[in-house]
């Protein structure tokens, strides 16, 4: 009989201190699940946040050597879980701002089959643990992710989430900032069954770690969103461009073309070198939209590669019954890979 199993991973930073209350919130057991693992990315911490980790009975702890963002950390949290034989990954924050408990409604979309990402919706439009601005950007901020990712998520930044096998071999987090948009684009381009569940929150006991102000956030998360859209529709961005370019050119070249025909051409020769000018420009543009256009058709190229890559290893670990997590935490050139603890048997849901 095949088991399903769910790790549960934790990107932390420091979080030595908040991490034994988190740890202690995760639910032991589940219906539907035969057996929860919990991984802990420790992405540079200067205190001991790791042994904490392994006191409190972590099954997989995978540290950087310094720290490489929120990004990356998940990324490595996903390569690990892949790795152990995770059926479905949970992601949570370290410092308790989620309830434990809720993970139990996290996974169930995808136990019956329903989805491939299920995203904890924090009800940010009435959440009393966000204030008013708060509320404002992140409706905001999630309109546009709905809008460019063609999800239908309101919650677009939590990091409360659950995905499944096939979806997490799928995706590939490219940014440094942070996974949550990134993801959701790449998603909902590859057209995965996205789905949201309504998820209990906590007052934050301390500032963010991921940015140190508002306007940082907005203009990273900006950054990240363009960047995530670009990727996945290179020609309608590049060639939307380029036709507004070339417009703009036309203006002052009509300008000219008015005057000339009224014998008043030889004093605005200026709008004829603009107008030219922005016509060429729109021109390469476009022609720069379909060469990455062509970028992008090689990505999917290599994300499809890369996917029968992860299987492949699959199958191998499977048949070699290389399944630890030591295993694998060593490869990148920050990672260090932990002292290797005696594994308990993996608890089973009654």
């Amino acid at each position: 009989m095949t088991l399903t199993r769910l790790i549960i991973q934790i990107p932390c930073l420091n979080e030595a201190d908040d991490l034994p209350a988190t740890l202690a919130a995760l639910p032991r057991q589940i219906p539907g699940i035969d057996a929860i693992e919990i991984l802990v990315i420790d992405d540079g911490s200067q205190d001991d946040t790791s042994e904490v980790a392994r006191r409190w009975g972590v099954h997989h702890v995978v540290r950087h050597r310094r720290n490489r963002g929120l990004a990356n950390a998940f990324q490595s949290g996903l390569d690990t879980c892949l790795a152990a034989g995770a059926d479905i990954i949970v992601n949570t924050d370290a410092d308790g701002q989620y309830e434990g408990a809720d993970i139990a409604a996290l996974v169930q979309p995808i136990l019956r089959g329903e989805a491939d990402i299920v995203i904890g919706d924090r009800g940010v439009g009435k959440n009393a643990h966000f204030g008013p601005v708060k509320r404002r950007l992140q409706r905001m901020g999630s309109s546009v992710v709905r809008r460019l990712s063609g999800t239908d998520i309101t919650d677009a930044v939590s990091g409360f989430r659950a995905i499944s096998r096939e979806a997490a071999q799928r995706l590939t987090i490219t940014t440094e900032f942070s996974y949550t948009t990134d993801m959701l684009i790449q998603a909902g381009r590859k057209r995965m069954a996205i789905a949201s569940v309504p998820v209990r929150t906590h007052p934050a006991t301390r500032p963010s770690r991921l940015f140190t102000s508002i306007p940082r956030f907005i203009s990273q998360t900006g950054v990240t969103i363009v960047r995530a859209y670009t990727t996945y529709n290179a020609l309608r961005v590049f060639v939307g461009t380029g036709l507004l370019l070339t417009l703009a050119g036309l203006l002052p070249i009509l300008r000219f073309m008015w005057f000339y025909v009224n014998g008043d051409g030889s004093g605005h020769i200026q709008s004829l070198v603009i107008g030219g000018s922005l016509l060429v420009l729109g021109a390469l543009v476009a022609v720069m939209g379909m060469l990455a256009d062509l970028i992008t058709a090689n990505r999917k190229l290599l994300e499809a590669t890369l996917h029968k890559v992860r299987k492949l290893e699959e199958r191998l670990a499977r048949q070699d019954g290389e399944n630890e997590t030591g295993d694998h935490a060593g490869e990148a050139a920050d990672i260090v890979p932990l002292p290797k603890r005696k594994r308990e048997p993996a608890r089973r849901s009654r």
